[in-house]
């Protein structure tokens, strides 16, 4: 189960304040039912009872499935805090997430939260995709003492942000996009775009663009960080030197990078190739080069990053990540430094280009397409 807890801590749904009374009234109407009366219906011990319900050692197949059954007839939900109590944990992760409403966060909640639930856990998702909620987050921790550790989703943190992470005392894991210094799963994302850059190289471009993407709520970055890293060394492995004039740096987005696209097509001799730090950035190029009259790929080749659901719907060109495999292997990850084993703390998972129509060979034969008329990339 997930549950949705605003930066602060508190419900994320005015529906849920206003019910909240109706459900706490309808509690107090009727008898709870508790572990001892699981434990005498399905007729053992409430110690026997207890473990069935954790999965703990030392119980039967069939006694841990008859203590579930009349569970889940009896309809007993177990107390957090009684969990607690007996156990030291709360079988609660908390996720710290910047965005909800984006297809690469969601496959990747998806994939945690399939493998903690099946394991028996709650999961809490802490939104800090503002400013003022994330400072709010790192400086209150309203997760703190009430989960048994903490996975961060794609979030570039500061080291004061790391410090007060740390100060929970509690499992902290990274899954996706972290240059952190605890456990984490993720892409080699240098590595992806070296793939992307190389696969344009073969095809013979060498007047590449790229429209790079920053986190606009991050205050240090690093000016080669990442998938820019992976591009230079790829230009440079070549021998080919990148005309500075093809590098536009703008925020996360298809229509952001709508606009970087008409920058490059403003220089004096265009790009046979682009690009572009995702897929959701490669289509908002693609939308300004076609209104421009221009041809992809005839014109321009097209490469993303991420193999989003819609790049095989426009048959994109990219550089598929497992996103939904990141987070599930985060899952696991957690799960056994919480058992207290010892697995890898840095995984790493492999990318792949995969080919589709957005990218040719470059026109070597032919002249560079003409830019086009002013004002012709105009929204």
């Amino acid at each position: 189960m997930i549950r949705f807890v605003s930066s602060s801590g508190d419900s994320c749904s005015c529906v849920g304040k206003r019910f909240r009374g109706l459900y706490t009234e309808a509690m107090n109407s009727s008898k709870a039912v508790g572990l001892a009366d699981v434990a005498r219906e399905a007729g053992v011990s409430l110690a026997t009872a207890s473990r069935a319900l954790n999965s703990a050692y030392g119980v039967a197949a069939a006694t841990r499935e008859r203590v579930a059954e009349v569970a889940r007839r009896l309809e007993y939900v177990a107390s957090p805090e009684a969990s607690r109590l007996a156990t030291g944990t709360t079988r609660t992760i908390a996720l710290v997430v910047p965005h909800i409403d984006r297809w690469y966060f969601g496959e990747m909640v998806n994939g945690l939260e399939e493998i903690l639930r099946e394991a028996g856990n709650d999961v809490l998702l802490y939104h800090v995709g503002d400013p003022e909620g994330r400072h709010a987050f790192f400086e209150h921790l309203p997760a703190r003492r009430k989960v048994d550790a903490v996975v961060v989703v794609a979030v570039p943190i500061t080291d004061h942000e790391r410090r007060r992470l740390e100060l929970m005392g509690v499992t902290i894991v990274a899954a996706g996009g972290q240059d952190a210094t605890y456990p984490y799963v993720s892409i080699d994302d240098a590595a992806a775009v070296r793939q992307a850059t190389e696969h344009l190289l073969r095809l013979g471009h060498r007047r590449i663009a790229t429209i790079t993407a920053v986190d606009p709520d991050r205050v240090e970055q690093p000016a080669r960080r990442g998938r820019t890293r992976g591009f230079y060394e790829a230009m440079a492995d070549a021998g080919v030197t990148v005309d500075e004039e093809l590098v536009v740096t703008t925020t996360w987005g298809g229509v952001q990078a709508a606009e970087a696209m008409e920058k490059l097509l403003s220089v004096r001799e265009l790009p046979t190739a682009v690009l572009a730090h995702s897929d959701e950035m490669a289509l908002g190029a693609m939308r300004t080069i076609r209104r421009a009259g221009l041809r992809v790929p005839e014109d321009i080749s097209v490469i993303g990053i991420d193999d989003h659901p819609l790049a095989e719907l426009v048959d994109l060109t990219t550089v598929r990540q497992p996103v939904r495999d990141q987070g599930m292997h985060a899952a696991h990850l957690l799960l056994a430094l919480l058992r207290g084993e010892d697995p890898d703390r840095a995984q790493k998972l492999p990318t792949r280009v995969v080919v589709r129509s957005t990218t040719a060979p470059a026109r070597n034969d032919q002249p560079s397409p003409a830019r086009p008329a002013t004002g012709a990339t105009q929204h």
